[in-house]
């Protein structure tokens, strides 16, 4: 018999007895493919901050819209880094219904996520759609890795997407030389699109929160709006810039963004410009 996995019984290949982050996440946006330690570790983060959920939230919101935006702007090709375990509203289900030709290709190390994201691909989207198992950390593998290349091509543009992730990379992981060799390994007109965790609505209780991930398998890291800016240095950023509820195309407000009071991070988009051009950032 199958242990339920919303238990804390026996499940061969899975530590059940450290939190996962992806787990954690999954339970914060409702899911059900946590276990009780995932859930424990949860209601600490909780204990210091309330509306963490809210803003993950917000940040899923982001995914559809930044996908929607590309799209429109005749980018239909993503790489999306750090997937998690797939919710509602995963990358190419939103591309394929303004671009059924869209192609995604989506990253993760844990094999858990992968498990969950290829059982969600039919058959017929194979071609134009592949999960890879490769970690952020390490971004010349995942430029390299043929199962991508299979999927995108690396001379037009690709949209970006690290979602949620980045802040699980300490300060000594060099995040921010991490996302500098992806970029220089995409085509002039290619966007990073990314949210990241935020202290700035107050940096006692954002430091109390982040201590809920401190036994976890990836550690919390929030930073600052000019921390997370930095990450954008060398592109063209977008309008209106590295906010809190990215909009540009004024798509309709959603009853969240309306009743959400701290909102703890931030989400922008950014167009790598030709050669030789001199960006803002």
């Amino acid at each position: 018999m199958t242990p339920d996995p919303r238990g804390t019984g026996s499940h061969p290949g899975i530590d059940t007895s450290v939190p996962h982050t992806a787990r954690m996440y999954d339970y914060l946006l409702g899911g059900k493919d946590n276990f009780a330690v995932d859930r424990a570790a949860v209601r600490k983060v909780l204990e210091a901050m309330p509306d963490m959920p809210q803003s993950i939230r917000l940040s899923r919101l982001f995914l559809r819209r930044a996908v929607r935006y590309a799209i429109r702007r005749g980018v239909t090709q993503f790489l999306d880094i750090g997937t998690g375990i797939p919710t509602a509203g995963n990358v190419h289900e939103v591309a394929h219904e303004l671009a059924p030709e869209a192609r995604v290709a989506y990253v993760d190390h844990d094999p858990i996520v992968l498990t969950h994201a290829r059982a969600l691909l039919s058959r017929e989207q194979q071609d134009r759609v592949t999960i890879v198992p490769a970690d952020l950390r390490e971004p010349e593998k995942i430029l390299a890795a043929s199962e991508i290349r299979d999927v995108l091509d690396f001379d037009r543009p690709v949209a970006l997407m690290l979602v949620s992730v980045l802040h699980f990379l300490r300060d000594d992981e060099d995040p921010y030389g991490v996302v500098k060799r992806l970029c220089d390994g995409l085509a002039p007109g290619s966007m990073l699109m990314l949210t990241h965790a935020s202290l700035d609505p107050d940096p006692e209780t954002g430091l109390a929160a982040s201590a809920g991930w401190a036994n976890a398998t990836s550690t919390m890291n929030m930073r600052t709006h000019e921390e997370i800016l930095r990450f954008f240095d060398g592109l063209e950023l977008v309008e209106p810039g590295l906010t809190v509820t990215w909009n540009p195309d004024g798509e309709p407000t959603e009853v969240l963004e309306r009743a959400i009071r701290n909102v703890w991070g931030y989400g922008g988009v950014a167009v790598k410009p030709p050669a030789g051009a001199h960006p803002d950032h």
